[in-house]
């Protein structure tokens, strides 16, 4: 299967439809649980089968976060899941929803764009990244890979880079 899970959208409602997940599921938002549980620190291949290694990860996690640990992935832990996504720890693209989007939609307001902050990347989302990728001469995909999120980040502060520590030769140390 495929590591980058594709999704239908509904025309109305770009979000994507979180159902529950139970062990031994497969599909593309069994990849979605796989690639939100990587960005929690759990060493997983979204390739979207819901197998022994993810039912321990979604056990764990249920445990880690004081829910029932059931291994089955309802709107708890869906919920619980996407408040921990911390930004820039998975690639952001259409029908996604977390914190980490909703920070990203925080960004593009910064950088002057009209969108709102609503926790799902959306259309409005996606035309506004590939706005900022086009301007900022990044490959224009849609997507929010860690390039285009490193160029926000970098790009908000408004300071310079933090100075490089150099060897001194005459003293045999770092500065």
């Amino acid at each position: 299967m495929d590591a980058t899970p594709e999704f239908e959208h509904p025309s109305n409602d770009d979000r994507i439809n979180l159902s529950c997940l139970y062990p031994w599921s497969q599909g593309p938002l069994v990849a979605h649980l796989q690639e939100l549980l990587g960005a929690c620190g759990y060493r997983l291949r979204p390739d979207g089968d819901f197998g022994w290694i993810t039912e321990a990860a979604v056990r764990d996690f249920q445990r880690r976060n004081g829910l029932r640990v059931d291994g089955i992935v309802g709107d708890r832990t869906w919920s619980l899941l996407l408040s921990k996504i911390k930004p820039g720890s998975r690639t952001m693209r259409l029908g996604y929803c977390g914190s980490d989007v909703r920070e990203l939609q925080g960004l593009l307001q910064v950088y002057g764009y009209r969108v709102r902050r609503t926790d799902c990347f959306d259309r409005d989302t996606q035309d506004a990244v590939l706005a900022f990728q086009r301007s900022h001469h990044l490959e224009a995909t849609g997507e929010v890979t860690p390039i285009t999120w490193a160029v926000m980040c970098d790009g908000k502060t408004g300071q310079p880079p933090p100075a490089r520590s150099k060897w001194l030769l005459e003293r045999g140390r770092w500065r």
